[in-house]
């Protein structure tokens, strides 16, 4: 568990996108059994590659005409029954951080794992979520 105070302004990275966070298990279901719509869950972390790709690559791609009607983020390492509710979704995929899920109509369509975001660069993964927005939203 890191410190709250360590990890605020990464949490504001991504609220101040636009982005709710999903603190608790409950919050966290409630979001993902949504059958209508789409919802982006960003699997938020301490990480280099959370803050040099994942974060500014999601932030570029929300600039995109096409978006989920649901922008949410989860901790891992904070908040970690969130967390362990939203990676049980994300099944057939192993547990990673960051990582980067869409859901349609309350079924997984697309994921970043996290070797897909260490040693990218932010706008290939915006450029990646950017495609799946456009086929799925």
């Amino acid at each position: 568990m890191y410190p709250e105070e360590m990890v605020a302004p990464m949490r504001m990275d991504l609220v101040s996108a636009g982005f709710t966070e999903l603190r608790t298990a409950e919050e966290t279901e409630n979001c993902l059994n949504k059958t209508e719509g789409t919802t982006i869950v960003v699997v938020n972390s301490v990480c280099g590659c959370a803050a040099g790709n994942a974060r500014p690559g999601v932030k570029i791609a929300v600039q995109n005409n096409k978006v989920p009607d649901n922008l949410t983020t989860v901790f891992a390492g904070v908040d970690s029954e969130a967390t362990a509710k939203a990676r049980s979704y994300f099944e057939p995929y192993p547990p990673s951080s960051p990582s980067i899920a869409i859901f349609k109509e309350g079924k997984l369509v697309h994921f970043v794992e996290r070797h897909h975001i260490e040693g990218s660069n932010a706008q290939l993964i915006a450029d990646n979520l950017i495609s799946a927005f456009n086929e799925y939203c």
